[in-house]
């Protein structure tokens, strides 16, 4: 650990406000390079079978540049977790009680399906680690998967109180849904022999979307009387 003491050391000599603030975009950039190819390393191996050395060769940084950012593994580990936890509220914010639910919920499906196929490396480190029992995953990352959930369930709640959709059970409408959206990524090839193709394209996402849309909105959204 010398090598890494002494980055943080020379780092912490030299630092002050400005330094910090003009460090800042090189400190994002490196972040960002080793979140990627982490991501694609534990998505492989897991965490238990990834290494830092490996880390920062695919990031292209000396591994002491990695443990100035990061203490261990582990923090990697969580950082990466955390970063797409957090990418999915772009694509619930589509749940919002001023729009209408058919355009609200096609949004998100879409939303979903989009992230998944272009995040496939962090949607299968998820499901991995939930298929794992979920022992690395924070109590933070839990209680703000709840708390979005909550906030979202009392949309849909609202919905159906005012007679647009359906009385349904929001937080197992939200499973359905995430367990549609995710699985043309966590199960590729599973996906791929059901349909037919040796690899999913854009156009088979659409065509999930669409599927998806229609199916769940043909029962959700409320009836005339």
């Amino acid at each position: 650990m010398t090598e890494e003491l002494n980055v943080r050391r020379a780092a912490a000599e030299k630092g002050h406000p400005s330094q910090a603030a003009s460090d800042e975009p090189i400190r994002a950039r490196n972040v960002l390079k080793i979140l990627t190819a982490a991501v694609e390393i534990f998505s492989r191996k897991g965490l238990d079978g990834a290494r830092i050395v490996e880390i920062a060769k695919a990031s292209g940084l000396p591994k002491g540049n990695v443990y100035y950012y990061f203490s261990s593994k582990e923090e990697i580990y969580n950082a990466a977790i955390d970063r797409l936890i957090h990418s999915w509220d772009d694509a619930f914010r589509h749940i919002s009680a001023d729009r209408e639910p058919g355009e609200a919920i096609e949004a998100y499906i879409r939303a979903k399906l989009d992230h998944a196929r272009e995040n496939a490396a962090e949607t299968r480190l998820f499901a991995n680690e939930i298929l794992q029992g979920a022992v690395h995953l924070s109590i933070e990352a839990r209680d703000h998967m709840r708390t979005v959930t909550s906030e979202k369930a009392r949309v849909i709640d609202a919905w159906a109180a005012a007679g647009k959709i359906e009385k349904v059970d929001p937080r197992h409408l939200f499973i359905l849904l995430w367990s549609a959206t995710q699985f043309y990524t966590e199960f590729e090839a599973l996906a791929c022999d059901a349909l037919h193709v040796t690899q999913l394209k854009v156009a088979d996402y659409n065509l999930a979307a669409k599927t998806i849309t229609e199916t769940v909105l043909r029962g959700l959204l409320a009836r005339p009387s």
